[in-house]
């Protein structure tokens, strides 16, 4: 009560006052005004963010595997790799580069790369299903890069580009065109922040729990995530061979 009772006194002097006082009392409420925009649209976009990311996917697949064998870095690290290509896809939506992410022949060409790559993936996959688990902490002997690079790998494909472009895109083009930079870099970030949450809880949830966990069931949820991650990479193939049939045929 006490605060209100403030804010209508200032509105009060603000409307009373003489007109270079009621100018920076009106400044001051635009200020205030624009904070709390600010932090409605923040809070807004990661809980979009969030909510998009829940669905599992190649990439939940990857991190969960890789979290559960090699240790919450490597898992965190695949996430980073999806990150860097959302990102990347952000500044190239910014840049205008939209048209050229949705030619049919860069589509083609990147379902093409997300079928060998998922393919890849899903074959060491298998092979780690054959080596020891170390469930005490993080495996030493893991590259983190290359749980980075399997992660950049995933989200390169046209059904990721596909998602911001159609999902996202629509939003950050709209922020970018009504409003200023300041706004899409602020909806931009809650969208990756949120993607960032849903990271961490989940990575979080994996290393809580592995330690619970028998290597035995650990070897099969890789086999389980290599079925899965070919099952994607069999998916890509059928979009590619869609895509270059639709060429031929128009030849």
């Amino acid at each position: 009560m006490l605060a209100r009772s403030n804010v209508k006194s200032r509105r009060a002097v603000v409307l009373f006052a003489e007109p270079e006082e009621k100018e920076k009392g009106f400044d001051y409420y635009n200020t205030y005004n624009r904070r709390i925009f600010m932090i409605i649209t923040l809070f807004t976009y990661i809980l979009l963010g969030l909510s998009l990311a829940i669905p599992a996917g190649a990439m939940t697949v990857q991190m969960t595997k890789q979290g559960m064998r090699n240790g919450f870095v490597h898992g965190w690290f695949v996430g980073i790799g999806g990150m860097t290509v959302d990102l990347s896809l952000i500044v190239l939506i910014y840049l205008g580069f939209s048209s050229v992410l949705t030619n049919p022949w860069v589509e083609t060409v990147m379902w093409l790369l997300g079928f060998i790559f998922l393919m890849f993936i899903g074959i060491e996959s298998i092979k780690e299903a054959k080596s020891e688990v170390n469930i005490d902490g993080e495996d030493p002997n893991k590259s983190l890069l290359s749980a980075y690079l399997s992660g950049f790998m995933i989200a390169i494909s046209p059904a990721n580009i596909v998602f911001w472009i159609g999902v996202f895109g629509p939003v950050l083009v709209s922020s970018l065109g009504n409003a200023s930079t300041s706004t899409f870099i602020l909806i931009a970030v809650g969208i990756l922040l949120g993607i960032f949450m849903h990271d961490m809880i989940l990575l979080s949830f994996v290393h809580f729990t592995r330690r619970f966990l028998n290597p035995t069931f650990i070897k099969r949820v890789s086999i389980f995530a290599a079925i899965v991650l070919f099952g994607f990479s069999g998916y890509f193939g059928y979009e590619f061979i869609k895509q270059v049939m639709t060429f031929i045929s128009k030849a």
